[in-house]
């Protein structure tokens, strides 16, 4: 029998030569997930052998991630903002550059109403709700899968009451007035969806596709919202979309208009005032 330590260092090789980042880190959370305890526990038990019963789960979840299969997929939840939230197939997987822009958000202060548009999973809307518990929080999004994700979310974080969800293609079906309108739209190049990464590429299609140079959505929400801001927009972007977009919002009479960088430095995140 194969003891902790030896799984981890033959899947982490077998990760590698099939192309998976991070490898060991992700044979680690999948015989964590296996065994139902925490990654960090398994450093405690390294020299502990293996059973096949114990083994042939893992195996399936091994065969699944080297194929390219999200790992958040395979755990069935994502960590954002120190919460735990389902992740599957029905919304994009809540990637770092999407928790910079909430931090960044909440950085520059508080909200008393606040719209997610395009939710996806609902982690945007969720953490603002859980960070400002004053907050009036709506949510709204296109696709009825991803709404219903976002709703099992609020609920597994005992939000559901705080949050208003609702069907609408941008703001289509939105009434009201918002001190700060937040959104992480697709923004992918339609032209580029097919070059991406295979575990982006399991995200839903129409989570990504921004359209022939990946605007198309920006041009529809910037000037919606003026309609019904009065405060502050946050938008995550492509890296190379941040001229375009401020020539947008400028045209449109938006003001104080911020760019910011991601963690590696790309421009990812453009910031605004209206009304």
């Amino acid at each position: 029998m194969k003891t902790v330590l030896e799984v981890i260092q033959s899947t982490t090789a077998y990760f590698a030569r099939n192309g998976v980042e991070s490898a060991r880190l992700n044979i680690e959370h999948l015989l964590a997930h296996t065994l139902g305890k925490k990654r960090m526990d398994l450093y405690l038990e390294f020299d502990r052998p293996l059973s096949d019963r114990e083994l042939e789960p893992l195996r399936e979840l091994v065969r699944r991630r080297a194929l390219g299969e999200p790992l958040q997929h395979l755990l069935g939840t994502a960590e954002f903002f120190g919460r735990t939230f389902t992740s599957d197939k029905r919304a994009l997987v809540p990637r770092p550059e999407t928790e910079q822009l909430v931090e960044l958000t909440i950085a520059d202060g508080k909200a008393s109403r606040v719209l997610d548009v395009g939710a996806g999973a609902g982690v945007i809307a969720i953490t603002l709700a859980a960070e400002w518990p004053e907050a009036h929080v709506d949510a709204v999004d296109l696709f009825p899968d991803a709404l219903a994700l976002a709703r099992e979310n609020a609920a597994r974080l005992g939000l559901q009451e705080r949050i208003r969800f609702s069907q609408s293609d941008l703001l289509a079906n939105v009434t009201g007035e918002f001190d700060l309108i937040i959104a992480n739209l697709p923004y992918i190049d339609t032209n580029i969806i097919p070059t991406l990464a295979r575990e982006v590429q399991r995200d839903p299609v129409t989570a990504l596709d921004g359209g022939p140079g990946g605007l198309d959505l920006f041009r529809r929400l910037i000037p919606e919202a003026t309609r019904h801001l009065r405060g502050r927009l946050a938008l995550e972007i492509g890296h190379d979309q941040a001229e375009p977009l401020r020539a947008l919002l400028m045209a449109h009479n938006y003001q104080d208009i911020r760019i910011r960088s991601d963690y590696q430095e790309r421009l990812r995140f453009v910031f605004a005032n209206y009304g």
